[in-house]
């Protein structure tokens, strides 16, 4: 079985950076891309701000593989694919990033990664699809009402993701 979660963790890392608290960001408080709300579910009890702060790589890569890689079946897509996919689901959310990549495949959208979406992506040129789901991604993105605020950073975000998955394939 391939094992790309941590050169996929290191690259949506890069594009998460570090501590933030922009008040027109609705995920609040975030730290390498985690917010306080997702932290605190992760860790069970309520965090502050110092807490936030001191979140590392090594601290928050569990979480990654397990609510986010793994809901996504990160080990199962090609490489590259699991890259855009995984990279969309820490951004938007994993039903988001699986019922995009459903949408894009023309399989029905229930959310899910599954056998039947699984065996789509198998017979599809793996290029094709991930460069058809960053477009997807960023009309989804450009439609948003924080387009004007974040914008700029989320189109340069898709652009270096499609150059990561890339660089995967290749």
């Amino acid at each position: 079985m391939k094992d790309n979660f941590d050169q996929c963790l290191a690259a949506v890392l890069h594009h998460e950076g570090g501590f933030v608290n922009h008040p027109k960001d609705p995920g609040g408080m975030t730290n390498l891309g985690v917010t306080k709300r997702v932290w605190e579910e992760w860790v069970g009890h309520e965090v502050d701000e110092k807490a936030m702060r001191a979140l590392t790589p090594e601290v928050v890569g569990p979480m990654y593989r397990k609510k986010y890689w793994n809901r996504v079946c990160g080990d199962d897509l090609p490489t590259g694919l699991d890259m855009a996919v995984f990279d969309l689901a820490v951004n938007s959310g994993q039903g988001r990033a699986a019922k995009m990549l459903q949408r894009v495949l023309g399989v029905p959208e229930d959310g899910l990664i599954g056998p039947k979406t699984l065996e789509k992506v198998a017979s599809i040129n793996v290029g094709n699809l991930v460069e058809d789901y960053n477009a997807q991604r960023l009309s989804f993105l450009q439609a948003l009402p924080t387009w004007e605020t974040f914008g700029k950073g989320w189109g340069r975000r898709v652009a270096e993701v499609s150059k990561d998955a890339e660089k995967m394939m290749a």
